[in-house]
């Protein structure tokens, strides 16, 4: 098994690694997001209760959040050689929370891929990408507080997985395949992982 977390701020460019980890690695994609999206479509019971908060503009609470992981990892990524989580954990009791959910499958997170981009380049590429979309969450004003917010969660848990010696920093600016190169020998190095052979 191999699970891993990928960071990143909005724009940093974690859907296009994700997916090149996911095509390298064999692995599961769990995006938070996409999950509540597909629960909340389905009308399921969990669905039900996280659009009563997403409706009114709040986050789940944790312990919602942990039973939808729990159900998505038995029922989609038991015969996965891994996980991806994309979008959690986005705090610390998150965190501690993702640790006991593997710990009950007797496995771990083995390593936390923290994409760095520096912020002028984040707000460009966010505002290019509204522009060639049309998304209307890509505004200079909305992008601003956007990364306020992934900063102020997302830094204590960097702290955190640094501590536990799973934190490996990565450079994400520049040319995307030489980005996931560096991933892929952060996560080797780290894991001892061995990439697909094609």
């Amino acid at each position: 098994m191999l699970n891993l977390v990928l960071f990143g701020a909005p724009g940093s460019g974690k859907g296009t690694q994700s997916a090149k980890l996911i095509d390298e690695y064999g692995l599961y994609h769990i995006s938070t997001g996409e999950v509540l999206r597909d629960h909340i479509k389905r009308g399921t019971e969990l669905g039900k209760i996280a659009d009563e908060y997403i409706s009114k503009g709040n986050l789940i609470p944790d312990d919602l959040m942990i039973k939808i992981l729990d159900d998505v990892l038995d029922k989609e990524a038991s015969d996965k050689k891994g996980v991806i989580f994309d979008g959690f954990p986005r705090t610390i009791p998150q965190a501690e929370a993702l640790k006991e959910l593997l710990q009950k499958r007797n496995t771990d997170l083995h390593a936390v891929i923290g994409l760095e981009v520096p912020e002028e380049e984040l707000i460009d590429r966010m505002i290019r990408r509204g522009q060639e979309t049309g998304r209307a969450d890509d505004n200079l004003e909305t992008i601003k507080s956007r990364l306020d917010v992934y900063h102020n969660q997302t830094h204590p848990l960097k702290e955190y997985y640094t501590k536990e010696g799973k934190y490996i920093p990565i450079n994400g600016s520049g040319i995307v395949d030489e980005i996931f190169n560096n991933i892929a020998t952060g996560v080797e190095k780290a894991t001892g992982a061995k990439r697909r052979t094609h």
